[in-house]
């Protein structure tokens, strides 16, 4: 693990937070993502189920966690399994955590060998109505693929089918979006590191360059300073690539009179940063791109005043779609003619905003949450707007992080150079 030790606290609260919301007598299990293999003998890196991340900070391989609170041993209450340290296996693939080791990273006291289980589960499952299982609910999921949580409810399933079974599931989904303080603290951190890089991209930016260049200096930046690497695979687009909303290609020179949209974030001991900017290739904004970068600053700074408890995505979603119908109509994007005659349920402003404005962030750049419920003080949002003009070969979109407290948004990244002076300012240098 690159970064620094987490405070085993966030992991303790999580599950606190978790046993809360399960009916007497209930066991939950948890189990970690698959390896995935992609050609002969070679795997992906690993990367861990996030669920098992919020609930014990263990980032390794064949780890489950395992929550009784009624067990009748107190012992028992509260397992991390582990699979076994093998000798023979380290020398190839490197060190497993030992016990006392993975007791200080997740607080757990009871830790149990992957090989030794099977009997044990069994009779606690014996002594338990209720069964809780995983399964990925994000609202994005799109793939045919039976992963490992699936089959470990086959399994379980019918293995034990008179209990009553439960979705862990749709607990997460409101405690994830929830973050405590402990998360803030990861993703503050995040979001400093993306910064910093954000910094040294000004720099570096010029005609001439390459994508790929400035996604190579994000991959320094990020590793020199204890991330992971990026949270996602950054997004470089220069000119018309900018209209392209996952554009990772990455391979087009950036040319004088461009723009460069860039979508990145550094992954810091599990949680995500999400920040997009959009900079002038030459160092200075000309007076068409800086009119269109403003309007996409004010629909911005429009987002974030709206994000406050009790507004729904979707009331959010349709304020800010009247806010960028104006600034569209002001920039000369939309007459007022045209949109009197509009149909309300195709608004002429999705020709140049279609995209959502914001998303749920944390452990997953897609995190976890709701999106017809009323939003909630505690919850971490993006805040994206864009603008895409394919007539004239530009894209714009500008994203910053805020944390919904009871007053409002807190901005993370508010500190992070945003407005078109600061870019040009901090651009000077790079000639």
């Amino acid at each position: 693990m690159k970064y620094n030790p987490i405070n085993p606290a966030l992991f303790i609260t999580n599950r606190k937070r978790f046993v809360k919301e399960m009916l007497p007598n209930s066991i939950a299990v948890f189990v970690s993502n698959d390896e995935w293999p992609y050609n002969g003998d070679a795997l992906h890196p690993f990367k861990q189920n996030s669920n098992i991340i919020w609930l014990s900070g263990i980032p390794q391989e064949q780890t489950m966690v395992i929550l009784f609170p009624d067990c009748p041993d107190p012992k028992y209450r509260e397992v991390l399994v582990l699979t076994r340290p093998n000798e023979l296996k380290e020398k190839w693939d490197g060190k497993r955590f030992r016990a006392k080791e993975a007791i200080e990273i997740s607080g757990m006291a009871t830790i149990v060998w992957l090989d030794t289980l099977e009997p044990l589960l069994q009779s606690w499952i014996h002594l338990a109505d209720h069964i809780y299982l995983d399964s990925n609910e994000n609202d994005r999921k799109a793939t045919e693929i039976r992963s490992h949580e699936y089959r470990f409810l086959d399994k379980i399933k019918s293995a034990y089918p008179l209990h009553q079974y439960h979705r862990s599931a749709k607990i997460l989904k409101k405690l994830r979006a929830i973050k405590t303080p402990y998360e803030i603290e990861l993703v503050q951190h995040a979001i400093d590191i993306t910064g910093k890089t954000f910094e040294r991209l000004m720099k570096f930016i010029r005609p001439g360059v390459h994508e790929y260049e400035i996604e190579a200096e994000i991959w320094h930046s990020f590793l020199q300073n204890r991330a992971s690497g990026p949270a996602y695979h950054s997004i470089i687009a220069s000119g018309d690539n900018a209209r392209t909303l996952h554009y990772i290609s990455n391979n087009a020179v950036c040319k004088s009179g461009d723009l460069v949209l860039m979508d990145f974030g550094a992954e810091y001991a599990h949680y995500c940063a999400d920040l997009t900017r959009t900079v002038p290739v030459s160092g200075k904004f000309t007076p068409r791109q800086k009119q269109v970068y403003n309007a996409c600053l004010h629909l911005h700074n429009y987002a974030k005043s709206l994000l406050k408890p009790g507004i729904t995505i979707v009331d959010y979603t349709d304020k800010v779609g009247k806010e960028a119908t104006r600034e569209f109509i002001k920039i000369g994007l939309l007459t007022k003619a045209a949109v009197k005659n509009e149909d309300p349920e195709q608004p002429l402003y999705r020709k140049y905003l279609y995209h959502g404005i914001s998303h749920h962030l944390g452990l997953d750049v897609h995190d976890l949450g709701t999106r017809t419920a009323p939003i909630q003080g505690g919850m971490l949002f993006t805040v994206e707007p864009g603008i895409y003009i394919e007539e004239e070969h530009m894209g714009v979109r500008i994203e910053n992080n805020c944390w919904i407290t009871k007053n409002g948004p807190v901005d993370l990244m508010k500190k992070i150079p945003i407005t078109v002076d600061e870019i040009e300012r901090c651009m000077k240098h790079s000639k």
